[in-house]
Formats: structure tokens, C-alpha cells, sequence
């Protein structure tokens, strides 16, 4: 890994720009939330003390929402692999580039999503303030850039210059012609000791801790999923905004040759997710849909594959659930502490 010195996280941003599409998130006009569009010359400042995620995270540019996987013509299958025009993606929070991580394991051997994941380059940049709902710390996702996740990452120190990380030949490459000064070693030493206190900063997770402990410990009652179950409006919200929620679904429909197979999301939260052709259906209970869906989250089978629980801490969930079970209530009930 190499570390050098910026002045201006605005150089560093145009500079890319110069070499591939740039998405960062930004203000919508009108409106307080962050998405990521396009790098244009009215793009505000960057900085890192933002206060809240992306309302999307960064999985709709590598699994987008609706796909087309291939075609027939009543004689041959033609695969429709996505053209992608190499990007970057300039402000990835830890959180979302741990999810990233994630799904770069679960699509390891998808096409689809691999196409726009090699086309795709991440610059990521450490968080200096918890944001609303995260808790990012307690599931090893946070606050600042783990080693490896990013091409690039960016840290703002106090006298408003940065640090930049680049963590792959890829992030090298494109900040040459910067000529930037390199960093003192013992700077990374000082961002490790911030990171520590920024994380002691966060809100007390005891629940959460408390809670994927008797979720691993099969603790939680059917009666308490029974309930929650009775709450879930199975309106997708929360696997929508999930940046490691990974259920698709695919339908065939006819087109003016023949047909074509459309790849699209899907939720397990929804009442057909698990239904069988003899109609049969397994997680026909809202209850269990619920707790499957937590059991995915945080049981730590998952972590012996992934290496890391299916959560990342970003609290979207519980912003966007209109029944009142995202993970911070979910968690707080089954661990009694609500």
C-alpha cells in the first residue's frame, strides 16, 4: 500500500474524471438526501464529514434492478451480456464498500454482475462522525476504509489536508500525473487512532451485540417472530436498501422473435419468494419469512464463508420500514432491551 498527501479532494476528483465516468453522491435539487449521479461542473464539495448515506447504496451499479440475461429467436440462445463504460465510483462509504465485498463473493461466478464490477473502480472515503442509525463498528464495517475494499481511500485530516491510500496497482495508476508528496508513516498510525475514537463515538450497540447472540443461540421465541411477522407490510423496503441483499428473480416474456429472460429483484420477505410448482410453500408464515430474513443478517454460519455477518451497519433498514422492524427495533426486542 502506498499513502501520500492532498490538498484537495477536489483535484483528486476532477483529476479522475479526466479518465473515466465519475459518480459520487449528491444533493438532489430540493431535496436533503444523497444519490449518486454523474460528476457534473455544478457538483458541490466533497467532504467527509457528510452526515447521512446515500439513500441507495452502491449495489444497483453492479446488480441493478432489472436485467437482461439472454434472448431466443426460436433457434439459437443468445447471451446479453451488459456493455459498461469504465466508471468510478468517487465517496464509497466503509459500510457500502464492506456490502460490496460481500456481493463480490456472492456473484463471484455471475457474468452479469462481473462485467460492471471490472468496469468499476472505488474510491472510498473514511467516515469522521457516525451517521444516523449506523453502528457500522460493532459489525467490523466501520467508520473508516478497510484495507483492501477500495482502490483508493481518502481520509480528511485536521488541517483540512488528506491522506490517500491506494490499496491496488489500479488506485496507484490513477493518481499518476498528481505528483503528490508521500506520507509520513506515522500518519497512518494517527488515522488508526482517530478511527478508534470516532467508533467510540457511536451509540451504545448492546442490542445489537445482545441480540446476534440469541439469534446464534436459537434464544429468540417463534412468539416474538410471530409478532414481527404480523408487522412486515412485505413492501421490500428494507432488501431493496440493503447494500448486501442478493434475491432476484427472473420472467420470460415474449419479444417479436421469440422471448427473452429478464432478470429483476426479488425480496424473501414476500409470500412467494419460497413457493414451489405443486404449490407447496415452505416460508408460507410471515413469522418465519422475518426471522429467516434476520437469520441471513447475522448468524454466524454466514461469517464462515463471507468472512463477515450479512449486515453492515449502514441503518437503512429501520429508516425505510413503515411496520417498525428494521434493526434497530428487531434487535431491541429480541434481546430485551426495548
Amino acid at each position: 500500500m502506498k499513502v501520500f498527501i492532498l490538498e484537495d479532494i477536489e483535484q483528486l476528483r476532477d483529476h479522475l474524471a479526466t479518465q473515466r465516468q465519475v459518480f459520487t453522491p449528491q444533493h438532489t435539487e430540493g431535496s436533503t438526501e444523497l444519490d449518486w449521479l454523474p460528476l457534473t461542473h455544478k457538483t458541490k464539495s466533497i467532504t467527509s464529514a457528510w452526515p447521512v448515506l446515500p439513500t441507495y447504496p452502491a449495489k444497483q451499479f453492479f446488480f441493478p434492478d432489472r436485467e437482461i440475461l439472454f434472448q431466443f429467436d426460436g433457434h439459437a440462445f443468445e447471451e446479453v451480456l451488459p456493455e459498461v463504460e469504465l466508471q468510478i465510483l468517487f465517496g464509497v462509504r466503509s459500510c457500502d464498500l464492506c456490502a460490496i465485498a460481500y456481493q463480490d463473493q456472492f456473484f463471484q461466478q455471475d457474468p452479469y454482475y462481473q462485467a460492471r464490477r471490472k468496469a468499476t473502480l472505488l474510491v472510498g472515503i473514511d467516515c469522521k462522525q457516525p451517521c444516523e442509525g449506523g453502528f457500522c463498528p460493532t459489525v467490523n464495517a466501520g467508520p473508516f476504509i478497510r484495507d483492501g475494499l477500495a482502490d483508493l481511500a481518502c481520509h480528511q485530516r485536521e488541517d483540512e489536508s488528506w491522506l490517500v491510500l491506494a490499496h491496488t496497482p489500479e488506485g496507484a495508476a490513477l493518481i499518476q500525473g498528481l505528483n503528490l508528496q508521500t506520507a509520513d508513516p506515522n500518519l497512518i498510525t494517527q488515522r488508526s487512532t482517530e478511527e478508534s475514537q470516532i467508533a467510540a463515538g457511536f451509540p451504545s450497540a448492546v442490542h445489537i451485540e445482545a441480540g446476534i447472540q440469541r439469534i446464534n443461540q436459537a434464544q429468540v421465541p417463534a412468539e416474538t417472530w410471530q409478532s414481527m411477522g404480523l408487522q412486515c407490510l412485505a413492501c421490500s423496503g428494507c432488501t431493496n436498501l440493503c447494500p448486501t441483499c442478493s434475491c432476484f428473480t427472473s420472467y420470460d416474456r415474449p419479444i417479436a422473435d421469440g422471448i427473452e429472460r429478464e432478470r429483476c429483484w426479488d425480496s424473501c420477505l414476500y409470500d412467494a419468494f419460497q413457493r414451489e410448482a405443486s404449490s407447496h410453500n415452505p416460508s408460507a408464515d410471515a413469522g418465519q419469512r422475518v426471522e429467516r430474513f434476520w437469520f441471513h443478517k447475522f448468524s454466524d454460519a454466514y461469517v464462515k464463508t463471507f468472512d463477515r455477518y450479512g449486515c453492515t451497519g449502514c441503518g437503512r433498514c429501520e429508516k425505510t420500514c413503515p411496520g417498525v422492524i428494521g434493526v434497530h427495533s428487531v434487535m431491541k426486542r429480541i434481546s430485551g432491551t426495548l
